[in-house]
């Protein structure tokens, strides 16, 4: 695999195709920027769309990378900076969940927490239609201590794992299937439905759950901080847990915004509407 700093002359030349020949999903881009910052005028979501597509053309180049990247790579260009918050927790031998968004590179994320960590590192993935792909997604994150779990067994996954001192890995900004579970929450100034997994198995499991805040530092560079939800979700009123996730995650997007995924159609769903 060519070294990074050919891989973002690669990305350079992508992100011109995809923002101004392309125009993949720009119009969704635009349309969710103008949702999140009505304040704003066009010319300043117009440059945010910019930003967001020559971060976005890094993510995915980025996320090649990783197939082949080493342990040391890993660890210096997705750092987390207190990993050692855990520590009680796992002498105690108690499992936790991280949960975080679609913000930096959270590929990464299922590499570097399975390195980092003594837990033993376990990340949810959407199971993808190219088998290929998806062997190789699995053997690359092997090789760094984690492994990866279908979110179609997400249920199978926490029992069968209950005695072990877990880390679940868990993403949870992705637009829900199902209304009727979801909680919905007034995200970017905008009711939002969120998925109810990560609150379900914390409570289930009494696991305490731990945001992880994703900062990027520097072109192909992140700083990851673990920060405190709860210690106990249960004394939590329904809902109150991602409640707290949405809007740490808000913060993080609204003091920098051209790294979240802009391009996702999270906002097609309304509570009288789903598409």
């Amino acid at each position: 695999m060519f070294p990074f700093r050919l891989l973002f002359l690669f990305s350079n030349l992508f992100y011109y195709l995809a923002f101004y020949v392309i125009g993949y999903r720009k119009k969704v881009v635009i349309s969710n920027l103008k949702k999140a910052f009505p304040n704003k005028k066009d010319d300043e979501n117009y440059t945010l769309a910019k930003q967001y597509y020559r971060y976005l053309t890094d993510v995915i180049f980025e996320s090649l990378k990783g197939f082949t990247m080493s342990r040391k790579s890993i660890v210096k260009r997705h750092c987390i900076i207190n990993p050692e918050i855990l520590n009680p927790y796992f002498e105690k031998k108690q499992s936790i969940i991280g949960v975080s968004g679609h913000y930096g590179n959270w590929e990464w994320g299922s590499m570097s927490g399975g390195l980092q960590v003594n837990h033993k590192a376990i990340a949810f993935y959407k199971p993808l239609t190219n088998k290929w792909i998806q062997q190789a997604l699995k053997k690359s994150r092997e090789k760094c201590n984690t492994t990866l779990a279908s979110i179609k067994e997400t249920f199978e996954t926490f029992q069968e794992n209950k005695d072990s001192t877990c880390a679940f890995l868990m993403i949870a900004d992705q637009s829900p299937t199902n209304l009727e579970k979801s909680y919905w929450i007034s995200f970017m100034g905008i009711e939002t439905p969120f998925l109810h997994g990560t609150e379900k198995y914390a409570r289930m499991y009494n696991l305490p759950v731990f945001y992880i805040d994703i900062k990027p530092t520097k072109r192909g560079y992140y700083d990851l901080e673990l920060i405190l939800i709860t210690s106990n979700p249960n004394e939590l009123k329904e809902g109150e847990l991602t409640e707290q996730f949405a809007r740490m995650l808000e913060k993080r997007i609204v003091d920098n915004p051209n790294y979240w995924l802009w391009s996702h159609r999270r906002w097609k769903r309304t509570r009288n509407r789903q598409v």
